[in-house]
């Protein structure tokens, strides 16, 4: 590593500024400290702690996860203890960390978006907002993501209220997930995450009965890899602003196939359940990946081909 030249790691998506482009996926880090004794913080680029609702919610019954063939079912649900917690509790301590603490939130309306987003401002301590759009396993939760007129009143109802970056974060149970991306980038938001989990369901056939409490939930890890690439490779040729590629990211391959496919920055997500220290030795591994391919900037091995 010592001998790679000095590269830029360096991103920009839209108004929020990062060291790098290695972040951690909301919901498989926890709010960041549970890790802190086993990843150096500080060299992510971005840090996205738990999903927040409005109100507290207690998530789905149990079973919540299953192991399946090369991924993860996950039916959570949301579970959290409420925005006002989060700033009293959580936000406080992420405040601390030098990297940037972009809050994913969900709401039920856009009107809670909304309020979701003036709290997150008014308190402080916020690099951005990622909107949940895209949840398969809540009530409603994809509802505005699945729907383009919804989706970029959304975007436009949180753009207008609040001054921070917004990241829409989308779900690839569409057709066709470029409209999507046109309607968020419609509705002003600064970058487009792409994906969240893909929708499945495991059974019990003894029992005759599936093994999630909800029926369904969010398929992630290795096995969804490919179809978030052709979302990661459509939305970036559909929208004019960045976009930051999930689904199944393990390895530095990995990586640099999402960079190529038009993704300006990753998130791990599943991977940091088995392996926790994974996102630092991405950001440790990258610069001789970019070297490889005759890059001096993590910005140009975005859309190679």
């Amino acid at each position: 590593m010592s001998s790679t030249p000095s590269v830029d790691l360096r991103v920009q998506l839209g108004r929020l500024a990062l060291r790098n482009p290695i972040l951690v996926a909301s919901g498989t880090f926890g709010y960041a400290r549970e890790m802190e004794k086993l990843v150096k913080l500080d060299s992510l680029g971005g840090i996205l702690p738990k999903t927040i609702t409005l109100n507290p919610r207690p998530g789905n019954a149990p079973w919540r996860t299953v192991e399946t063939s090369s991924g993860l079912l996950n039916s959570i649900g949301l579970d959290n203890d409420g925005v006002d917690y989060f700033v009293e509790n959580h936000l406080q301590y992420l405040r601390t960390i030098d990297t940037a603490i972009i809050v994913s939130v969900a709401g039920k309306s856009r009107d809670e978006f909304i309020e979701l987003a003036k709290r997150i401002e008014a308190a402080g301590g916020a690099s951005a907002l990622e909107l949940n759009v895209s949840c398969p396993n809540v009530s409603g939760g994809v509802d505005f993501g699945t729907d383009p007129a919804m989706c970029e009143q959304v975007i436009r109802g949180v753009r207008e209220a609040c001054g921070l970056p917004i990241l829409a974060k989308l779900t690839p149970n569409v057709s066709r997930i470029a409209d999507i991306a046109k309607a968020a980038e419609a509705g002003g938001a600064d970058a487009i995450s792409c994906i969240n989990t893909l929708l499945g369901m495991a059974i019990d056939w003894r029992k005759k009965r599936p093994i999630l409490g909800n029926i369904m939930g969010g398929l992630s890890g290795p096995a969804i890899k490919p179809v978030a690439l052709r979302c990661v490779y459509q939305v970036a040729r559909a929208v004019q602003i960045p976009v930051v590629g999930i689904g199944g990211i393990a390895t530095i391959d990995d990586v640099m196939e999402f960079m190529a496919a038009g993704a300006s920055a990753i998130q791990v997500g599943t991977a940091n359940y088995y392996d926790p220290q994974v996102s630092q030795r991405l950001v440790e591994q990258l610069p001789e990946s970019l070297h490889e391919i005759g890059a001096t900037s993590a910005a140009q091995a975005v859309k190679t081909f």
